[in-house]
């Protein structure tokens, strides 16, 4: 393999292995200022069990995210040292508002979430709560800003020619709100409140299969699934959105995702299919009227480019991405129903009743998981050749000194690393899970556990 492929190769597989967790850590947060908020309102002290049982849960996928994103600050610098410089000042604001916003409002109260509990009075450790969620939502805003621009360009002006060539900032705010960075933020935060809903979901469905902790199920079940219809359509809106901006600034990219190569009016849209690139054609089953043209523009009769009229050495790999594409929308319509079904069986009551429900909840965890990891490959593999859109391809982004082998022996260390700390959560997940939520932090007037001390000779 060449040393752009391996690159490449390396970096897909630690952003892939790393954007399992913060999803989830973005998702648990608003799950438990919801969990948090209705004990405060309601003084019920399940509602104190479930917030003890999540924080914890919470606490793993923070720690593993935060040590999986570490290692691709240093794959920047070393295998794409010409990008880096590139985009240096850009990212650097980015990055830079992250620590600021994200990091350092997390890092101050995430002791108090975590240790809190029987340290500071109930109203404060909410506020904690908030603040560790609202940080871990600061976290995505400014990443996704920062890839935003990689795909829509803006704020900016280039210094220097060629490899010494780098984009500055001349207005910080038109990069921060670039034509892509909106729609794609909100789509990519109701995908992570699909994977914390759906992980919730799935320990309560199991804990309903074994029959136990059926009271804690049944709640976590209720809120989870509240959060996962709402984000499940969501996702259906902001996805179209997104879709819509990409036709308007990425047409090759729009092109593949939906295997379109003629350009005219009343275009197709694709339900499934199979693009033969050799060929310049794709087979399968489509809609007829105009879908395409309509979902891109409103307008059944506007014409929507097609890859014919885009040079071939700026096509993505077609295929690819149009099969990426469909995966995540169709995962994302199949949870939309399974969350309709399980809402429906929950408030009739039938719920447990059904098993074939259940384990379909149980699994159902993966869907978000795959439909994210999808969603996000077909983003950076449908804006290929270019790094940085029409400005920067991606094999002028390489350091110029790394070689292959080098970064074969870096990619085979940090697969076995990946794979230990990937059981390694696994392992401790499934403890938490086994072991269950505590008993103690249940009481009968809910004040023991959120650590009032009860006056001598008062009730315990």
């Amino acid at each position: 393999m060449s040393t752009e492929v391996l690159a490449r190769l390396q970096f897909a597989f630690t952003i892939s292995f790393h954007y399992l967790y913060p999803p989830l850590s973005i998702g648990l947060g608003l799950l438990l200022v919801a969990i948090e908020g209705l004990w405060l309102k309601t003084k019920n002290p399940l509602y104190h069990q479930m917030a003890r049982f999540w924080t914890k849960v919470f606490a793993l996928t923070f720690a593993v995210g935060v040590a999986t994103g570490i290692v691709m600050e240093f794959e920047f610098g070393t295998n794409w040292a010409t990008y880096s410089r590139y985009v240096g000042d850009v990212f650097g604001s980015a990055l830079a508002a992250e620590g600021i916003f994200a990091f350092f409002l997390e890092s101050g109260f995430l002791a108090v979430l975590l240790f809190g509990w029987d340290k500071v009075g109930p109203k404060l450790h909410f506020f904690a709560t908030c603040m560790v969620a609202l940080g871990a939502h600061f976290s995505a805003i400014w990443i996704v800003v920062a890839n935003s621009w990689m795909q829509t360009p803006a704020g900016f002006h280039l210094v220097g020619e060629g490899l010494h060539a780098r984009a500055e900032i001349t207005d910080f705010w038109a990069m921060v709100f670039n034509p892509s960075s909106m729609t794609r933020l909100a789509h990519t935060v109701v995908g992570a409140w699909q994977a914390g809903a759906w992980l919730v979901v799935s320990i309560g469905a199991w804990y309903l299969l074994k029959k136990q902790h059926r009271d804690f199920a049944r709640a976590s079940m209720k809120i989870g699934l509240a959060l996962s219809l709402t984000a499940s359509v969501l996702t259906l809106v902001t996805g179209d959105r997104s879709a819509a901006g990409v036709a308007r600034n990425q047409p090759a990219k729009f092109a593949a995702l939906e295997g379109h190569w003629e350009t005219g009016p009343h275009a197709r849209v694709h339900v499934v299919g199979w693009v033969d690139a050799k060929t310049e054609t794709t087979h399968g089953l489509a809609l007829p009227g105009g879908m395409l043209s309509w979902l891109a523009y409103g307008d059944t009769a506007a014409p929507v480019t097609g890859l014919r009229d885009i040079p071939r050495d700026e096509r993505p790999p077609v295929n690819f991405t149009f099969q990426l594409f469909h995966l995540m929308v169709g995962i994302g319509f199949a949870m939309i129903a399974l969350a309709l079904w399980a809402s429906w069986a929950l408030w009739r009551r039938t719920l447990e009743n059904s098993r074939a429900l259940l384990w379909l909840l149980v699994i159902s965890v993966l869907g978000p998981q795959i439909a994210n990891q999808a969603g996000w490959w077909a983003a950076e593999v449908g804006r290929q050749p270019w790094i940085v859109y029409k400005l920067l391809r991606t094999s002028q982004g390489l350091s110029a000194v790394v070689h292959a082998n080098q970064i074969v022996a870096s990619l085979v260390m940090f697969t076995l690393v990946y794979l230990l700390l990937f059981a390694a959560f696994i392992f401790l997940l499934n403890e938490k899970i086994q072991h269950g939520p505590d008993e103690t932090d249940l009481s009968p007037t809910g004040k023991l556990a959120l650590g009032f001390k009860p006056a001598k000779g008062g009730p315990a």
